[in-house]
């Protein structure tokens, strides 16, 4: 289980990332586009680590929503 932070994007897609993977990021025409395209990027990543004989990064990262 991963993380992701969802936010739109000024070209019209929603942009998504995976703060715990550095680099793993994605987009979408919608949010939940973002949200599989992503699903489908964190898979590749963590693959790719394995296949490399890499450690994967523990997800590691807590979220909170500040009213302002």
């Amino acid at each position: 289980m991963r993380q992701v932070i969802v936010r739109p994007g000024a070209d019209g897609y929603w942009m998504v990332e995976c703060p715990s993977l550095p680099g793993c990021v994605s987009q979408g025409t919608t949010m939940e586009d973002a949200v599989e395209n992503i699903r489908e990027a964190i898979i590749g990543y963590v693959a790719a680590l394995d296949e490399d004989g890499l450690p994967v990064p523990p997800e590691r990262f807590d979220t909170y929503v500040v009213l302002v």
